[in-house]
């Protein structure tokens, strides 16, 4: 499994606007924050709101805020958002090969693996939230609040 630049971009710019307590965080303040062009900010922030993970404030204070509370949006979401599943029970229709159906639909044991793989990787983020992931980020180094394991550090 590889996560793609959009994925990894894309979950720090959600982190830019779960740590500012729900503050309107602009376009140009996002791309200062990580380094990134305004243009692929922007192309993400678009991601995210047709996603539904932010929403769009408009006007001379506008900007981006999460759509909902940190500790409502799963990192399992976000990546789903950001660049699809690992794996999609619909993959084997849409690919068949030269076949009008798979040859093996009914008996194919690769299926199964990669099922068994999403399944684990949804269990995993799906139990990790903005919140989680913000908290172990901001711990300072040796202090007593330990990251989970799967977060940074863990």
């Amino acid at each position: 499994m590889k996560i793609t630049a959009q994925e990894e971009y894309g979950i720090r710019c959600l982190l830019q606007l779960a740590c500012c307590g729900g503050r309107v965080r602009t376009i140009p303040e996002i791309a200062e924050s990580e380094s990134l062009s305004k243009e692929y900010v922007a192309k993400l922030m678009r991601v995210l709101r047709r996603g539904k993970l932010v929403r769009s404030v408009r006007g001379r204070t506008g900007g981006y805020v999460l759509a909902r509370p940190p500790a409502q949006i799963t990192l399992s979401e976000a990546l789903t958002v950001l660049g699809g599943k690992l794996w999609e029970s619909s993959f084997c229709k849409r690919h068949p090969g030269r076949a009008r159906v798979c040859r093996r639909i009914s008996d194919c044991g690769v299926r199964v693996v990669w099922r068994r793989v999403q399944e684990a990787v949804e269990a995993v983020l799906g139990g990790v939230t903005l919140q989680d992931f913000f908290e172990a980020l901001a711990a300072p180094p040796g202090s007593d609040s330990q990251p989970q394991a799967g977060l940074p550090g863990g």
